[in-house]
C-alpha cells in the first residue's frame, strides 16, 4: 500500500439563544408549529410559493446569490422561518461567524430542517463535552457540516476528531502521514485507515471528507480498496481531481470480467478497445451504462440526423451523453430550431461540441440573446464556435465583450474603428491572447489601465 502512496503522492451564551428560541417559537410573527416539504410533493402553485419564500429567505438571512439559493431550495424548502432562525442563531450562539454558516448552509442545506434544540445542540455539546474549543468546533463543523447530520456518539466523536488531526496535519509544513494500524477491523475503522491512504495520496480536503462521512463502498473495505486504488492509480488518473474518486467508485464496483463485459458491449456498438478507456478517462461513471441504454442514446443521436460514424464520434469526445435521457436530447433540437438554427446547423455544432446536448434552454437562450442580439455576431459565428455556448457568460464572456464594446465606441478597431472582430479572436482565445490582441497592444498607458479596470471590473462583479 505504501508503494502506491510514494507512487502517488464555545464557552458562549446558550442561554441567549434558548431565550431567542422561545421567542420564535411563541411569538405573533412566527407560527407555532414547523413543517417543511419539499416543492415537488406540493401542487404546482404552491410549490412555486414555498421555493420563492425559500429562496428569498436564504438571501435576506445569509446573503447568498439568487442563483446559489435557487439552486439550494431544490433541495430543502420550507413555508416558515421558524426552526431555520433557530438553526442560524444556534450557530452564531456557538460563534460560528455569518460566512462560516453560509458555507454550511450552502454546503449541507439539509441542516436548516433539523430540529435546533433536540438534534444539532445537542451534537455541538457533544463535540465540546470532547474538549472541543470553539476555533476548532467552528472551523470543523464548517470544512465538513455534513458530520453533524451523524447520529450523535462514538462514530461522530470519532469522526470529528479524524478530520481535526487531517486539518491540524495539512497545516503543518512537515508533511504528517496519518496511516496508522487501527486496533478494530471494522467498517469505521477501514474508512479512517483508507481515507488516510487517499489523503496521503493526495487527494484533496473536499473529496476525503465527502467520502468518510458517505456510506461510499470504496472506502468501507480493505483488501478490494487497496486492489481498487492500485489498478485506478496504474491508469494514471490525478489524484487530486474528482475524476480520480469516480474511478476508484467503478472500478471498485465491477469485477474484472464485469468490467471486460462492459468493454466487450461498446466493441459489439463500434467502439476499438483504446476508445473505451479514453472515455473512462474523462468520464469513469459511463461504465454504469447499460447495453439497452447505450443503444437508446446511439438511436437517438441518429434520430437528431447523426450519421453512424458521427455518432461514435460525439460519444468518443463525450461520454456523458450516455447517461443523458432521450428526451432531454431530442427536446435540445427544439430549443436550437426556436432559436433560428436550422437541424444541419444543430448537428454540426453538436459535432464540434457534444456539450450542446445537454445545455438548459435557460442557459442557451441567455447566451445566444448576449452574442447575438447584443453583440451583433451572426448565428454562423455560434456555428462555427459553439464552444462558446460552455463559457462561462458572467466570468469570461461578458468582461471581454465589454472591452470590445468600449474600444468600438472610442473608433479603435478595424478599418472603420468600429468594426466588430470575430467571435473566435474574442472569445475562443486564452485570457492572456485576448489581454494581447485588445488591452495591452495600445501604447498609451491610460488607455491600457482603462481597459484593464474594464475587464477586471466585469470579472469581479459576477
Amino acid at each position: 500500500m505504501y508503494s502506491v502512496i510514494l507512487h502517488g503522492r464555545r464557552l458562549v451564551q446558550l442561554q441567549k439563544w434558548r431565550h431567542l428560541r422561545f421567542v420564535v417559537q411563541n411569538g405573533s410573527a412566527f407560527s407555532n408549529s414547523y413543517s417543511s416539504a419539499s416543492a415537488t410533493d406540493l401542487s404546482s402553485r404552491d410549490g412555486r410559493k414555498v421555493k420563492n419564500f425559500t429562496v428569498s429567505y436564504l438571501v435576506d438571512s445569509l446573503g447568498l446569490a439568487t442563483k446559489l439559493a435557487e439552486s439550494i431550495s431544490k433541495k430543502v424548502s420550507f413555508v416558515n422561518k421558524g426552526n431555520p432562525d433557530l438553526v442560524l442563531s444556534l450557530f452564531r450562539s456557538y460563534g460560528f461567524t455569518n460566512s462560516q454558516i453560509s458555507s454550511i448552509i450552502t454546503d449541507y442545506p439539509r441542516l436548516l430542517l433539523i430540529d435546533a434544540e433536540k438534534s444539532l445542540d445537542i451534537k455541538l455539546q457533544f463535540l465540546e463535552s470532547r474538549g472541543a474549543s470553539s476555533p476548532e468546533l467552528t472551523q470543523i463543523v464548517s470544512t465538513v457540516p455534513k458530520i453533524l447530520g451523524m447520529k450523535e456518539g462514538k462514530s461522530l466523536g470519532r469522526y470529528y476528531d479524524f478530520v481535526k488531526e487531517i486539518i491540524e496535519a495539512d497545516k503543518s509544513s512537515k508533511y504528517e502521514t496519518l496511516c496508522q494500524p487501527l486496533p478494530e477491523a471494522n467498517r469505521q475503522g477501514n474508512k479512517i485507515r483508507n481515507v488516510s491512504v487517499l489523503r496521503d495520496l493526495g487527494v484533496p480536503q473536499k473529496l476525503l471528507f465527502s467520502l468518510l462521512i458517505s456510506d461510499a463502498q470504496p472506502v468501507c473495505g480493505k483488501e478490494n480498496f487497496e486492489e481498487s486504488l492500485k489498478k485506478v492509480v496504474e491508469m494514471g488518473f490525478d489524484p487530486t481531481t474528482s475524476k480520480f474518486v469516480q474511478a476508484l467508485r467503478a472500478v471498485y464496483r465491477f469485477t474484472d470480467k464485469t468490467i471486460e463485459e462492459r468493454v466487450n458491449v461498446y466493441k459489439g456498438f463500434g467502439f476499438a478497445v483504446e476508445d473505451v478507456w479514453a472515455m473512462f478517462k474523462k468520464c469513469p461513471y459511463f461504465l454504469n451504462s447499460s447495453e439497452k441504454k447505450i443503444g437508446q442514446t446511439i438511436e437517438t443521436l441518429k434520430k437528431c440526423g447523426l450519421l453512424e460514424d458521427e455518432v461514435i464520434s460525439v460519444l468518443k469526445k463525450y461520454p456523458q451523453c450516455i447517461g443523458t435521457s432521450e428526451q432531454k436530447i431530442l427536446n435540445s433540437i427544439e430549443i436550437f430550431l426556436g432559436l433560428g438554427f436550422s437541424r444541419d446547423e444543430f448537428i454540426t455544432m453538436v459535432k464540434r461540441f457534444p456539450q450542446c446536448l445537454i445545455l438548459s434552454a435557460e442557459t442557451v437562450k441567455k447566451k445566444i440573446e448576449f452574442v447575438v442580439k447584443k453583440m451583433n455576431w451572426p448565428l454562423k459565428d455560434v456555428v462555427s464556435n459553439p464552444t462558446v455556448l460552455g463559457y462561462n457568460l458572467e466570468k469570461r464572456t461578458v468582461p471581454r465583450c465589454n472591452v470590445i464594446e468600449a474600444l468600438m465606441s472610442k473608433r479603435l478597431l478595424g478599418d472603420t474603428g468600429s468594426e466588430l472582430p470575430p467571435m473566435s479572436s474574442v472569445l475562443v482565445c486564452t485570457d492572456e491572447l485576448f489581454l494581447k490582441r485588445y488591452v495591452r497592444n495600445h501604447g498609451d498607458k491610460e488607455l491600457v489601465l482603462e481597459l484593464m479596470t474594464i475587464y477586471t471590473r466585469g470579472r469581479v462583479s459576477s
